[in-house]
């Protein structure tokens, strides 16, 4: 029985503690404090584009037993394409992550520093605090174990755990239900369009989508196996989606004006969580954090091991050469404070590009007869997914324009 559960526990709680991190937490911490429940429908539709880019990444991983970054490598016939392809890919994943990693680490600094803080020492005049190096530490460690089984337990222990923490705090606060089911009906304006893609563009994540397929391809290897991998995939997407409504509806206790982080809603959470609600928030935060900070980095060097063709055992040394390069830069971003801006907006604008033209890429892949056989897609799954492709372009060119 032990053994029969295993099976359906794949890399699904890395995906989704990859896109509940400080950032999606902080969006809808805020959607709550400005919009009420209001965008409760946009967190749904997210749910539902994420579980169908993510069973496609999936069905890819599982058919072919290569990563998304190997496959393009191959697939790609035309020399010029492939190395702006690959190329593409190295600037917003790799760059990207090592800029983001910054704000995942600090997102955890910030959750534990609910607990209090430590001494600080200098360095040529720069106070430095030991939190970012403590917690960037314990996510390097993790992945130098050189196990993905691993790292698959702790993310699992840990996903759980931040779940608990936010649905327990939104249940609290017994919101109504007739509230609750007004929030799921669309209602778009000029007020809201930018959280609304915001909320969005948190939970479909480029990144996850390498992730995932490199992951799947590691985890099972037959096609029988998909069954498994499916089951994975939606109670790990449906359980992240959940927290970021629950995140949501927490927002909805606080004040506009005092909200900038869910760390900041401890006082509007009082009256239901008593003096323990800093703490209480500073587990969640710190989960979030902590679990983002070792995706980024594993994502990161699974394509750059992609693009050269190197091992992507997390054992060997090239992965552990690249995950650590993108580990302690995001370590040294957060503990002297510099905010890597111009990485983080060639990040986005690579990101903006990378989304719409990897899906684009996706969506041939997927209905490639000779790569897929019979696991193609099917007609109502290929509209399904043409629907989810849109999105993605939309998010993309906002993406490009906020850039601009």
């Amino acid at each position: 029985m032990k053994n029969s559960i295993r099976k359906y526990i794949g890399p699904g709680p890395l995906v989704a503690a990859a896109f509940i991190g400080p950032g999606t937490v902080t969006v809808c911490t805020l959607a709550g404090v400005n919009f009420g429940f209001d965008l409760l429908w946009a967190l749904l539709l997210s749910v539902i584009a994420t579980i169908v880019l993510q069973e496609t990444a999936a069905r890819i991983g599982l058919i072919s037993q290569k990563g998304l970054t190997e496959i393009i490598r191959q697939e790609i016939g035309q020399p010029v394409a492939r190395i702006i392809s690959l190329v593409l890919v190295i600037m917003a994943i790799v760059i990207g992550n090592a800029a983001y990693e910054a704000g995942n680490i600090g997102g955890a600094v910030l959750g534990l520093e609910a607990f209090g803080t430590l001494p600080t020492f200098q360095l040529n005049s720069i106070n430095i605090s030991p939190f970012p190096l403590i917690t960037g530490l314990l996510a390097w460690g993790l992945l130098m174990s050189g196990s993905y089984k691993k790292v698959e337990q702790f993310m699992v222990m840990v996903v759980i755990l931040m779940s608990l923490v936010f649905l327990i705090t939104a249940s609290m606060s017994q919101p109504k239900f007739n509230d609750l089911l007004t929030g799921f009906v669309p209602n778009i304006n000029g007020e809201n369009i930018m959280t609304i893609v915001a909320l969005i563009g948190t939970t479909v994540v480029p990144y996850n989508l390498f992730l995932h397929t490199s992951l799947v391809a590691k985890k099972w290897n037959t096609p029988a196996d998909l069954k498994y991998a499916r089951v994975d995939t939606v109670i790990s997407v449906v359980l992240g989606g959940l927290v970021s409504m629950a995140i949501l509806i927490t927002g909805t206790l606080g004040e506009a004006s005092n909200i900038q982080s869910v760390l900041d809603l401890s006082k509007s959470v009082e009256p239901l969580l008593g003096a323990s609600s800093p703490y209480f928030l500073g587990v969640g935060l710190f989960a979030a954090g902590i679990t983002s900070s070792i995706t980024a980095p594993l994502a990161g060097a699974l394509v750059v091991c992609g693009c050269f063709g190197w091992s992507s055992e997390l054992s060997s040394k090239e992965m552990r050469w690249t995950f650590s390069v993108i580990l302690f830069l995001g370590i040294i971003f957060s503990s002297l404070g510099i905010k890597p801006v111009q990485l983080i907006t060639i990040a986005q604008l690579a990101n903006g590009i990378l989304l719409p033209v990897l899906s684009t890429f996706i969506l041939w892949v997927i209905n490639r007869k000779q790569l897929m056989g019979n696991f193609k897609n099917s007609l109502r799954w290929n509209i399904l997914t043409f629907a989810i492709w849109i999105i993605t372009w939309v998010l993309g060119i906002k993406s490009i324009i906020s850039v601009i």
